[in-house]
């Protein structure tokens, strides 16, 4: 009997290894993202995708969900299985969404950790036919006729909006914040002409600044960006300190097992750093700088401590 019950298990045993080793070959790995397609991260979850692909052997595909400032796609794979089949391409949002709302998951709890893969600066941008060229002539008019100019990004509650209040604030200039589902809506309205400004990623507005149907102002970022060089820092336009950028990477759900969350940090890093996929990225102002495992989840325990401080500060409700 003792050994009819053993050979029952060492079955199960390796009916369950084998399993488990055929993922996620004989599956498909689904990649949610929390924003509608056109955006910076809708790009840079497909480039990744194709790569990881090809090189993997596997089928990744990316899906939108998107809606309630990350929070639909947060929350889907929150509570997906746990067998690193379903994962979500996030960013600053889906901390931001949780200070603010109340939500069924904790960025700090819900989530495996697998790499922040990119950041990407934000830029504030006009259309070419503006009067404004200088983030300081923007700003002066906003002062002299309150409420008048509008500023887009999008949102609301998101690491742009935040920067755009914070700017608001240190600059005592009546902006009107319209919020924009993902990052292909505000840059349509601005070409159109209904914003007056707005603040998006160069993958979003780089085409129409290079084509001249748009103009840059200046950048959030801490430091000059590549692909403008010269376009001078929200903190070089006299507010010293002043730094907004965003950051690209990507979970699962929590309590997904160790091998597998090894496996997916060790194709996304190799991906996001092949020769091949970074120099797509850079071209996008997407710059690789990924953080995986450990050093993922330390960065967003320090981000929901910094954007804690910041919606306090700033007096940002939720919408």
């Amino acid at each position: 009997m003792r050994k009819f019950l053993g050979a029952i298990i060492a079955a199960l045993v390796l009916i369950a290894a084998a399993d488990h080793a055929a993922w996620p070959q004989s599956r498909t790995i689904r990649v949610i993202l929390p924003v509608p397609p056109g955006g910076a991260i809708d790009i840079l979850s497909r480039i990744l995708a194709e790569e990881i692909s090809k090189a993997a052997g596997v089928n990744m595909i990316v899906e939108s969900k998107p809606g309630a400032g990350s929070i639909i796609a947060a929350e889907y794979v929150a509570h997906a299985a746990s067998d690193g089949n379903t994962l979500l391409s996030n960013n600053n949002s889906i901390i931001v969404s949780s200070i603010l709302h109340k939500v069924n998951y904790d960025p700090l709890t819900s989530f495996e950790p697998i790499c922040n893969l990119v950041t990407t600066p934000q830029i504030i941008v006009v259309n070419s036919a503006s009067p404004y060229h200088t983030l300081a002539e923007l700003l002066e008019a906003a002062r002299a006729r309150p409420g008048e100019l509008s500023i887009a990004s999008v949102g609301p509650n998101t690491t742009q909006h935040i920067g755009i209040e914070r700017l608001k604030k240190l600059a005592k200039a009546d902006l009107t914040y319209v919020p924009y589902p993902g990052g292909a809506t505000p840059t349509n309205a601005l070409l159109g002409n209904h914003i007056t400004a707005a603040v998006l990623n160069w993958s979003e507005i780089g085409q129409q600044i290079t084509s001249g149907s748009a103009r840059a102002l200046a950048t959030m970022a801490a430091q000059p960006i590549e692909p403008l060089p010269d376009l001078p820092t929200v903190a070089a336009s006299g507010f010293p300190g002043f730094e907004t950028d965003v950051w690209f990477g990507v979970v699962a759900p929590a309590k997904t097992p160790k091998d597998v969350t090894a496996e997916l940090i060790d194709w996304f890093q190799t991906a996001v750093l092949a020769p091949q996929v970074k120099t797509k990225l850079v071209d996008l102002a997407l710059y690789p700088n990924p953080k995986c495992g450990a050093d993922f989840a330390a960065h967003i325990r320090r981000q929901t401590e910094l954007y804690t401080g910041l919606v306090h500060d700033l007096g940002i409700k939720a919408e």
